[in-house]
């Protein structure tokens, strides 16, 4: 069944139908941005509540960036900021798979409508035409026939009339026969006209107007499966991504996992460890037996505390009781220390002083009491913003070895930075001096003397910590260098591990440059090459090292550029060298 032939008489309602589906398509596009919109927002509130959350840390002392729970919880940010950037996929795919192309659609749906739509109605203006021309030679033959009755009549009236003349009677026939010869060719045209209205009708309703009826019908039918299209993909889009957004959420399911309770408190007692001992038992100093005795009695001193018990760092800042303490008590007379007068001598075997009381023992021990408490203060209280050092001292000593360790690796990856850079420019200034053309050695003369202050600066603080952490009772196994340092003159001087200059020299600076080089090709086996190397210019090769090539001569690659200028390369025949980075056109493998 379809619309031609079962709605050939309803052009207005396939007209209403038609432009309310391309309506329906308009909504279904808008719903969809809507949705794409509320997407967008949501992964962008995600993204803002991640980004608030994630703060950036201060630094790698961060305490908090060891504990698992806290790492965890960067998990959770990060798989949350990933699926808010999966939302945001969502959003995209569907703006560009539903509505961009389903608006591009439309359009052209729309333009064929009304293309099918103005074919029909050059069809019914066609029709109408002809209907109006046939209207026309209906009614001129009518009036034509009627006129040639009358002057039939006429003809014939006048022909009985005696009084009519042989002429009148000759007119009168005539006219009759050339109004009935008009009335003919009226009535023969008119029926032409009905023959070919009958024509066009006929192919008006059999033909034309069903076409662009089942026309109209599979424009309608593709628009519904376009449209049905859209809803599946409504859901598939979201469907794409839900693997992706499972793992995120598995992610922040494994964070919650990867924590663990007893390695958090382990890295806080790492952090926080001070090293130091706990202090001994208080001794008890019985005051009944010596309160007559002279202040330089020792016997009478405050108890042992934590001061004491420290040793020879009583005199250092520690760290622990760092809060100024209030005058030692001992440093009191002893009589001061129970009353502010002496007491009056009690007669024999008479009672007891009143300042004492009936029991002297429990009035010196509340006196002790009164001289000891204040001086166990709070740790809240006790611990204080200590003066920050180089040295680390106002650390506990588990703690400053940490930190002198961890200065210790610093100072090493920088003096390895400046040790690699010195050799590179030792090696530029050597090939300067030897091919003038490629450069002036004079210009590296500030780089090369500012790198040798930079080594012999971090050679010193690399001393200086070590000594620093030996104190401390680390480990002082620290990585050291044999560094060059060069002159002027582009000579190079052996640097002890202490940083002083040692009495070894090179006699040839070229030698001492490339003598790492050399032992390396000598013991070492063969590097396999990472690539190959086009030669654009020529190179001589005539320095220690180095290795000559030839316009267009291809080389296999051993070792990259490490930032000097200079690539490593190897012939067929197992030569290798060094070449300018420059002068070849480099493809490494991938």
């Amino acid at each position: 069944m379809d619309w031609g032939t079962e709605l050939w008489d309803q052009y207005d309602i396939i007209e209403k139908h038609t432009q309310s589906g391309l309506e329906l398509v308009e909504k279904y596009v808008k719903f969809v941005k809507e949705r794409t919109e509320i997407e967008q927002n949501y992964a962008k509130q995600l993204r803002n509540l991640s980004k608030k959350y994630n703060l950036k840390r201060s630094g790698k002392d961060e305490p908090d960036c060891r504990f698992s729970s806290y790492l965890s919880f960067l998990d959770v940010l990060n798989e949350m900021n990933d699926y808010a950037g999966q939302r945001e996929l969502i959003a995209e795919n569907m703006m560009m798979n539903i509505c961009i192309d389903l608006t591009k659609y439309l359009q052209e749906l729309k333009q064929e409508r009304k293309m099918y739509l103005m074919e029909a109605k050059r069809a019914q203006q066609s029709l109408e035409s002809t209907y109006k021309q046939l209207d026309s030679s209906k009614k001129r033959f009518e009036r034509e026939w009627r006129e040639a009755e009358r002057t039939a009549q006429y003809a014939e009236k006048t022909d009985q009339d005696i009084n009519a003349t042989k002429a009148d009677v000759e007119k009168a026939k005539q006219q009759a026969h050339m109004r009935s010869h008009i009335a003919e060719e009226c009535k023969n045209d008119y029926a032409a006209q009905l023959q070919k209205f009958n024509k066009e009708q006929n192919q008006f309703y059999f033909n034309d107007m069903p076409l662009i009826f089942n026309k109209l019908q599979d424009l309608d039918e593709r628009r519904v499966r376009k449209l049905a299209q859209g809803y599946i993909l409504f859901s598939d889009t979201e469907k794409h991504v839900m693997p992706i957004i499972g793992k995120c959420l598995e992610g922040i399911t494994k964070a919650g996992t990867n924590v663990n309770e007893r390695n958090d408190s382990m890295v806080v007692i790492e952090q926080n460890k001070s090293g130091f001992e706990r202090p001994g038992d208080v001794e008890f100093e019985d005051y009944s037996q010596g309160i007559n005795r002279a202040s330089s009695d020792s016997s009478l001193g405050t108890p042992k505390g934590p001061m004491e018990l420290l040793g020879k760092n009583r005199s250092k800042n520690f760290w622990l009781f760092s809060k100024k303490s209030k005058p030692h008590p001992s440093s009191l007379p002893p009589r001061s220390r129970l009353s502010r007068h002496p007491p009056a001598p009690s007669p024999a075997n008479g009672p007891p002083s009143p300042k004492f009381g009936r029991d002297p023992l429990s009035y010196c021990l509340k006196e002790i009491n009164k001289t000891v408490k204040p001086r166990i203060s709070s740790f809240r209280t006790l611990r204080r913003s200590p003066t920050v050092t180089e040295d680390f001292a106002h650390l506990p000593p588990e703690q400053r070895r940490k930190r002198l360790q961890q200065k210790l690796e610093e100072i090493c990856r920088e003096l390895q930075k400046e040790v690699d850079q010195s050799e590179a420019l030792g090696k530029m200034k050597d090939v300067y001096e030897k091919n003038p053309q490629m450069g002036d050695p004079a210009s590296l003369a500030s780089q090369i003397s500012q790198t040798s202050q930079n080594i012999e600066r971090l050679s010193g603080e690399l001393n200086k910590y070590e000594t620093w952490l030996a104190e401390a009772g680390g480990r002082g196994e620290t990585l050291r260098y044999k560094t060059h340092t060069f002159n002027n003159n582009g000579a190079h001087d052996l640097l002890s591990p202490d940083g002083a200059h040692s009495d070894e020299s090179t006699p040839d600076p070229s030698q001492a440059i490339y003598a790492e080089f050399d032992d390396d090709f000598e013991d070492e086996e063969l590097t396999t090459p990472i690539g190959k190397c086009t030669a654009m210019y020529s190179f001589p090769g005539a320095s220690e090292g180095t290795i000559s090539m030839q316009e267009g001569e291809v080389l296999a690659v051993v070792e990259e550029d490490k930032g000097d200028g200079w690539t490593r390369v190897r012939r067929n025949n197992g030569d290798e060298g060094y070449i300018p980075t420059s002068y070849v056109t480099i493809n490494l493998n991938k």
